[in-house]
């Protein structure tokens, strides 16, 4: 483990901490010794964890918001505005799989606030104090779906790729200042994605445990690395595709991709 202690005492706010990925990083930051902020749309859920977390001894605070209102950053903000947030993990986002002439539209409109705006909005609300302090974290989950576009997924992949390239810039900009930022890049994961994008028949395809993501990624952090593919198979996948002609790709994707019904 690199760095074991360097999160230790200090407040992390997790957005999207309810399940999933977002879950499993709370709970590893709380290994190591950290304070959590914990938000997401299912207080019920929150309340678990934080009690789950709070038998370890770890303090923790819930706060309920929705990062498709636009209104939520500043409603996280300005709740978490008493304590100093040193770490900052961006984890909330969500997906819509199929035919985009056919998907709800008002989804596409949500993957875009959550996985991009809110993303923005929360760096920008917690970010300047870290420059400040010359000292801070900063983790963006992005997905080896920002490596290439993907058909039937064509939203998502797009809002990811925002999210990385993000990530990688700010990561650029404040290393000199102190502040160490870190584009987490899962594949496929143990989580509830598949059910909310409407993805299921994707599950059957190896799927990591998010506790080994959530691992990997913090100490990734730690170290300050730029960028984490957690799973081993993906590395080669991705760089694989920086080589081949963007339509050859697409094109193979669409075929295997495409809904039955289309």
């Amino acid at each position: 483990m690199a760095n074991a202690d360097v999160f230790a005492g200090k407040w992390a706010l997790v957005t999207g901490a309810s399940a999933g990925i977002g879950a499993a990083l709370a709970r590893e930051l709380a290994r190591r010794g950290a304070k959590l902020v914990l938000t997401a749309r299912r207080r019920e859920r929150l309340e678990v964890l934080a009690a789950e977390l709070a038998t370890q001894g770890t303090e923790t605070r819930i706060i309920v918001a929705d990062l498709a209102d636009p209104a939520a950053p500043q409603q996280i903000f300005d709740a978490a505005g008493d304590l100093t947030v040193e770490i900052l993990i961006n984890n909330a986002g969500l997906g819509q799989y199929g035919a985009f002439c056919a998907n709800d539209a008002d989804q596409d409109a949500r993957q875009v606030r959550v996985n991009c705006e809110a993303v923005v909005r929360l760096s920008r609300f917690f970010v300047p104090s870290m420059v400040e302090r010359q000292r801070g974290w900063v983790l963006v989950v992005a997905s080896t779906a920002s490596f290439q576009p993907l058909p039937y997924l064509a939203v998502y992949a797009a809002t990811k790729a925002f999210d990385r390239y993000f990530a990688l810039g700010l990561a650029a900009e404040v290393a000199r200042l102190g502040v160490k930022v870190t584009a987490l890049c899962p594949g496929t994961t143990e989580s509830e994605f598949f059910e909310v994008a409407r993805a299921s028949h994707f599950r059957s395809r190896g799927l990591q445990p998010t506790a080994e993501v959530a691992r990997l990624a913090i100490d990734a952090l730690a170290r300050g690395r730029r960028i984490i593919l957690p799973k081993p198979s993906n590395r080669w996948q991705t760089a694989l595709v920086r080589f081949l002609p963007v339509n050859w790709v697409t094109s193979f994707v669409e075929k295997a991709a495409r809904p039955p019904e289309s």
